[in-house]
């Protein structure tokens, strides 16, 4: 990799600021439901310790507009890490101020700190430097390992650098970055990429830019319908980008001029409602009938998209093949994701690209049958469409 990770530096002694990605979903009671970004984030605060580090950590939290809002607060977090981390674990009210400040002043080496969150100051999404600065006075190194924040230039990921000297990749980050990156410039082919999700909108540029990277293009989700009815299907009630049809029709054009492989489904799940007890029925993409709306892929897609993803020696794979949230509307992400855990124990390399893709897979309980699954959904699809990101391009180069 070509900016520093934590291998590289030498911690002993030191107060390391690290932007973790905490923005974990809560129940009304606050009550963590999911920690699986607090877990991500343990082998570098461990190594930090290890190194003779003492952690800062900082984070953000939902939404709360600039201000204080109790619902969005981390002290559940804090808690939370007293369980997967053999260190004291110290909390702060606030993220800069005279209590945050002597909080980190009296730290002692093996302690580790978690500051309020960040997003209760507007200064944060702003990207402000006086802010930044005050994070930033706090600490000797700054390592960020908050991968699905990496996308926005923020005062946590972005100004902060400019008031540090040393400025590294976390374990998480340096692993989403390999991850990610190998696959899309190093892969071992066959390489075939499974393009899913409701709207064809957000994935414009990452389909144009796979053309040049994979064998094959899977598509499935929402987004199918925008491309059959680029080729004149009625499609029902189906979900379509209105705006977006002369897109998906270029693409169309575009894969056809290449010899691409643009994979459409054969076959489609139709029902008559968005609804767990509605009826459903299995069509042909042309036969589906006015007033059905398409909710899945097909059994035959299934199996066609699971043949082709078993003669692959590297997948990627980002966005449901249906409306995954609804029980009977999930089969076919359910089978993407079996196909990939199949793959993989047959030694592909497989990547999840975050997002609902991730959380699907999650759901499923295997998460740890394929290679890699990010934690960063709209990072993950800046990163495929070739974008910079912000959090990674602060980073000192080695």
């Amino acid at each position: 990799m070509a900016k520093l990770s934590l291998g590289d530096l030498d911690l002993a002694g030191k107060r390391v600021l690290v932007r973790v990605d905490f923005n974990v979903p809560m129940d009304e009671h606050q009550n963590i439901v999911d920690d699986r970004r607090i877990l991500a984030s343990i082998p570098t605060i461990k190594k930090i310790l290890a190194q003779g580090g003492t952690p800062i950590l900082m984070s953000h939290m939902g939404r709360p507009k600039g201000k204080p809002d109790p619902k969005y607060g981390l002290r559940p977090v804090a808690d939370r890490l007293t369980a997967y981390v053999d260190a004291p674990i110290k909390f702060a009210r606030d993220c800069i101020g005279d209590e945050a400040r002597m909080i980190v002043e009296n730290l002692k080496p093996g302690e580790v700190l978690l500051l309020e969150n960040l997003r209760f100051h507007a200064e944060e999404e702003a990207n402000d430097a006086g802010f930044a600065r005050q994070l930033a006075s706090y600490a000797q190194v700054y390592v960020n390992d908050a991968f699905g924040s990496a996308h926005r230039a923020h005062a946590s990921t972005e100004a902060v650098t400019h008031f540090m000297p040393q400025c590294a990749a976390g374990l998480l980050m340096e692993r989403e970055l390999k991850y990610l990156g190998e696959t899309l410039d190093h892969p071992r082919r066959p390489f075939v990429a499974v393009l899913g999700g409701a709207k064809i909108a957000g994935k414009i540029d990452v389909i144009e830019r796979l053309f040049s990277k994979v064998d094959a293009l899977l598509v499935g989700g929402g987004m199918m319908y925008t491309f059959y009815r680029a080729l004149g299907f009625e499609l029902g009630g189906s979900l379509v980008d209105a705006e977006r049809v002369d897109v998906a029709g270029r693409l169309l054009r575009d894969a056809k001029a290449r010899g691409f492989s643009l994979v459409l489904p054969q076959d489609t799940l139709v029902a008559n409602a968005i609804d767990a007890a509605a009826i459903c029925k299995e069509v042909l993409v042309t036969d589906i009938p006015a007033g059905w709306i398409g909710v899945d892929i097909g059994t035959k897609t299934m199996a066609d998209y699971a043949a082709r993803i078993a003669g692959a020696k590297t997948v990627l794979w980002n966005g449901p093949m249906g409306i995954f949230e609804i029980a009977p509307f999930r089969k076919g992400t359910e089978a993407v994701a079996r196909a990939l855990a199949q793959a993989t124990q047959n030694g592909a390399t497989t990547v999840v690209g975050g997002g609902d893709s991730a959380a699907a897979i999650q759901q499923l309980g295997l998460s740890d049958k394929v290679s890699h699954v990010s934690t960063g959904g709209g990072a993950a699809l800046e990163f495929l469409e070739g974008r910079e990101l912000p959090g990674v391009a602060a980073l000192t180069s080695k």
